[in-house]
């Protein structure tokens, strides 16, 4: 019960905390509530694209129907009564077609209640006639620039002081444009020391409550440690739990919020009898399950089998104190494993068998342009429910095997080694999927050759955007390359995932010229080579130009890198799409990313102490910042030659600008240098646009102060915008660095802590030597790899030929994967293969709640709508609708109906067709063995 009193209280606490800091007012656009409540109230009236009130106001909020209007929510008005009903004699007119708000005749009075002295007042306005010089008078407000007190014909900024706490009013000479009004920091009452010390440091295994101060300073919280929080005005009180006093902060407060603690991950239910193989640790992952566990007396080698099927001897590896094992290419669902020691006999040991059962595998998001553009075709050698496409070849490359695994590649014939493979495929004769699966530490010296003297591995397609189905992945958290990286040129279809790249010969990975739908993800990027300078930390780790288009960069850690990832160069020829997402910027120095020409969605990216800046946008690019974390970062946001960039040091760029759209993104623990200028506060010389919505455009009259170019609206564009669930960006920290986070499984073998040492500062961008040292030393503790250089003894559902170094065919569509399988319609596409939609998909259809997670797209059940799938087995089928609707749908053309959101039904193996019986909304299908 005091959980539940506390989880009340903070979330009244935060409704209140909410409505009282709203310190920012954009007049750009007007929502559809309160269009509605004006239109059902007669003191409103319509003209074009405007909201006009007709009566008198006398220091009152603008209501309609009662409630009062978000427009200007917190603000108070005095205006005399028009001299008629229309439009052009009201005086407060809400001009949502022209982006503003429109004080009409004299002395219209906007009142601002409550400020602090010393806060900064900040207002874009403009004489509302054309031509006419006419200007705001203010009262409590110190002008320190713009047009306050005065009069002038331009469009103005215009910036004051709070001189006494209290209310600040503006009021019109004439008729003046009012398109935004923002409170800023000031002065004040100091910060409050609180004697008792409750508050604690960050502390992501921690549900934290999150203090912003007016200094920036943050203050966190356990919120288990918190009995309750007051607020009184602009007054908050912390209670701890414990009875200590309590912490108060008075009236220095901008923000309050709630962070969740990191996910650690499920495990398994081990099940090791006496005398058993005893495991230590289990738990399902990203399309992947693993169980570590102590060697077993007189084990020559083990079996695995994963729901009864045995995998490739090669993902069973032996370390100094354990083995792992690592299963890869699962769907979505629960695995059961069973681990048995052999003899030198290779026969299992009688009683040695142990098992783990209810393993919880989730897919690995696939949000973004990559798979946006690829629709329902894997990006890579998987298929979009996490299994491997019909046919598809794997080879496991170690030390020892990269220079031996061969096969086949039609137009090229036989071919040995890692690269002499992929070369193979340059002919453009050979589709088939191919996955290459790093065991260990892989150095440049292990490879058959590197067809890129600069980069190292080159994947490079025939012709322009060639079709490559190409994997490269890690088992397990100690994949390493080390000494060269990846070229890709040319290439479609190439995934990037599970393993680190340490000292690299130029980039960790380049994406050279004309590439698509290439997805880099759950990679630790490290250090190149130490070039000196601003070369010291490599040259470039992710970058990508030349027209390379529809790239998803997603829950990566970049560690410490210095010039993080170029996007795009000066010789695009087309729009090129790129997504940013969940991506871990741990202490990095800058080009988080730094964008040229192109369109970026930069989104839920954690920003850990970036040093010189975070997003750069230049050379007329569009790039969308949405609901990430910066943390201890003094420039977060930069466009070349104005905003920041133009009062700073020029360490950014003497290039033309690019248009930043904000939205929704925190700045935490910021020093004296933090710098974010937005258009709002600068409408000529500005970081970035600080949007009021996550859908609202921005005018084509906002332009980069240096090339005059705008903001393209990609964003907002349905036909050129992916479907996604943007987290709160309060939540990115713990969920970056959590199980499921960025980087590796297990976060990788390699650790390391940021601090000052030796004069390396935890924020600094010089070279750490201590870093560069571990890296040049780095060593695998791997001992042996089971079953390396033989063939594979596992068998998929395609066909395959059992090549040098291991085979394993992918799970086409006539088969269904063993398991439980749950398929939904994330990104408008079925999650699994074995399901095909005819038909239209919405995200406007309410939600379905399934097994806890929460999924907002669905299939519309029309009368033209199907959805075919076929059984090799019989299944439990279960399907899901929205929450708010019961069960309707007609499966093989009977009606079938239940009085739950779901409906569940044993289906013989074969062929089988959902259709419409009512209108209702299937989110998701789930297929379980049958018992």
């Amino acid at each position: 019960m005091k959980k539940i009193q506390l989880l009340l209280t903070l979330l009244l606490c935060m409704v209140f905390a909410s409505a009282d800091a709203q310190q920012n007012w954009n007049f750009a656009s007007m929502s559809q509530a309160d269009k509605d409540l004006c239109a059902a109230d007669a003191k409103w009236v319509l003209g074009t694209d405007r909201y006009c009130y007709t009566k008198e106001l006398t220091e009152a909020a603008l209501v309609a129907n009662g409630v009062e209007l978000s427009y200007a929510k917190g603000l108070k008005f005095t205006a005399s009564a028009p001299s008629d009903n229309t439009e052009g004699k009201a005086k407060i007119r809400l001009n949502y077609g022209s982006s503003r708000m429109e004080l009409n005749g004299t002395n219209v009075t906007i009142i601002i209640p409550g400020l602090t002295a010393g806060q900064t007042v900040t207002v874009s306005c403009m004489t509302g006639k054309n031509g006419v010089a006419r200007g705001l008078n203010v009262t409590n407000l110190t002008p320190v620039s713009g047009s306050f007190n005065s009069i002038s014909t331009e469009k103005q900024t215009n910036v004051g002081t709070v001189t006494a706490d209290g209310d600040v009013q503006l009021s019109t000479s004439a008729g003046m444009y009012v398109y935004s009004i923002e409170v800023g920091e000031g002065g004040g009452t100091e910060p409050v020391n609180p004697s008792t010390g409750s508050n604690v440091a960050m502390n992501l295994n921690k549900n934290q409550m999150r203090v912003t101060l007016n200094t920036n300073d943050v203050k966190y919280y356990n919120t288990e440690n918190v009995s309750s929080v007051n607020i009184n005005g602009g007054n908050i009180t912390v209670n701890p739990a414990n009875g200590n006093a309590a912490d108060v902060y008075e009236g220095n407060v901008k923000n309050l919020a709630f962070a969740k603690a990191k996910d650690g991950g499920q495990s398994g239910d081990i099940d090791s009898p006496a005398g058993a193989v005893q495991i230590s640790e289990s738990k399902g992952w990203l399309e992947s399950v693993y169980a570590k566990w102590t060697p077993y007396s007189g084990a020559e080698s083990y079996n695995v089998y994963c729901n009864d099927k045995k995998i490739d001897e090669q993902l069973i590896r032996l370390y100094p104190s354990f083995v792992r094992a690592d299963v890869l290419g699962l769907a979505a669902g629960t695995y059961n494993l069973k681990v048995v020691a052999v003899d030198k006999e290779g026969n299992e040991i009688a009683g040695s068998a142990s098992t783990v059962s209810n393993l919880q595998v989730k897919n690995y998001s696939r949000e973004g342009f990559a798979h946006f553009h690829s629709k329902s075709v894997g990006v890579g050698a998987y298929n979009n429910d996490g299994t491997l496409k019909k046919g598809a070849k794997v080879f496991y490359v170690t030390a020892k095997t990269a220079k031996t695994i061969s096969t086949e590649v039609k137009g090229a014939g036989t071919c040995t080694g890692i690269q002499a493979i992929i070369d193979g495929y340059q002919k453009g004769e050979d589709k088939t999927p191919i996955a290459f699966r790093f065991i260990g530490l892989v150095k440049k010296d292990n490879l058959d050759k590197v067809s890129s003297s600069s980069e190292g591995l080159q994947i490079k397609g025939k012709s322009e955007y060639s079709e490559m189905n190409m994997t490269f992945e890690g088992v397990g958290d100690d994949a390493t390359v080390h000494g060269f990286g990846f070229l890709c040129r040319y290439a479609k279809g190439v995934e990037f995932r599970n393993f680190a790249i340490m000292r690299c010969m130029d980039d960790c990975i380049s994406l050279d010229t004309r590439n698509a739908e290439i997805w880099i993800h759950n990679m630790d990027f490290f250090y190149g080579p130490n070039g000196g300078g601003d070369h010291a930390k490599g040259d470039g780790t992710v970058d990508l130009k030349d027209d390379s288009q529809y790239l998803t960069f997603s829950y990566n850690r970049f560690w410490d890198t210095g010039k993080s990832s170029l996007c795009g160069m000066k010789s695009e020829t087309q729009p090129n799409y790129i997504s940013y997402h969940h991506n871990w910027f741990d202490h990095c120095d800058s080009r988080c990313p730094r964008v040229r020409t192109m369109s970026v969605h930069v989104w839920n990216n954690y920003f850990d102490y970036v040093a010189k800046y975070g997003v750069g946008s230049t050379t007329g690019s569009s790039v969308f910042v949405e609901n990430n974390y910066f943390r201890g970062t003094n420039r977060p946001m930069m466009s070349s030659q104005q905003g920041t960039d133009a009062t700073g040091d020029g360490t950014f760029s003497g290039e033309k600008g690019g248009i930043i759209k904000s939205f929704g993104n925190v700045f935490a623990e910021n020093s004296k240098y933090f710098s974010f200028i937005t258009y709002q506060k600068n409408n000529t010389s500005f970081d970035a646009y600080e949007a009021s919505s996550r859908d609202e455009q921005i005018p084509a009259s906002v332009k980069t102060l240096v090339g005059g170019t705008s903001y393209d609206n990609f964003d907002t564009n349905s036909s050129l915008m992916y479907s996604y669930a943007a987290d709160a960006a309060e939540d990115v920290p713990a969920i970056v660095t959590g199980f499921y986070g960025a980087g590796r499984i297990n976060h990788g073998d390699f650790t390391w802590t940021f601090e000052d040492i030796d004069g390396h500062n935890s924020a600094s961008y010089a070279y750490d030597a201590k870093l560069g040292s571990a890296l040049d030393n780095y060593k695998t503790t791997l001992v042996k790899v089971y079953g390396e250089g033989c063939s594979s003894t596992e068998t998929g559902s395609g066909s395959g030929s059992g090549e040098t170094g291991g085979t394993e065919t992918g799970g086409g569509s006539t088969e269904t994967p063993e398991g439980t399988v749950l398929c939904t319609f994330t990104g408008k596409t079925p999650s699994s293969n074995i399901f095909t939609v005819t038909g239209n998909y919405s995200t406007s259809k309410g939600t379905a709640t399934i097994d806890g997670n929460v999924y907002d797209t669905c299939v519309k059940m029309e009368s033209s709508t199907s959805i075919d799938f076929t059984l090799s087995e019989s299944k439990k089928v279960t399907i899901y609708f929205a929450d708010t609707e019961t069960a309707s749908i007609k499966i093989d053309g009977t009606k079938k109906k239940g009085s739950e959101s779901s409906y569940t039904e044993t289906l013989a193996a074969g062929a089988h067709k959902l259709t419409k019986a009512d209108s209702r909304n299937v989110f998701g299908i789930k297929l379980e063995p049958v018992e």
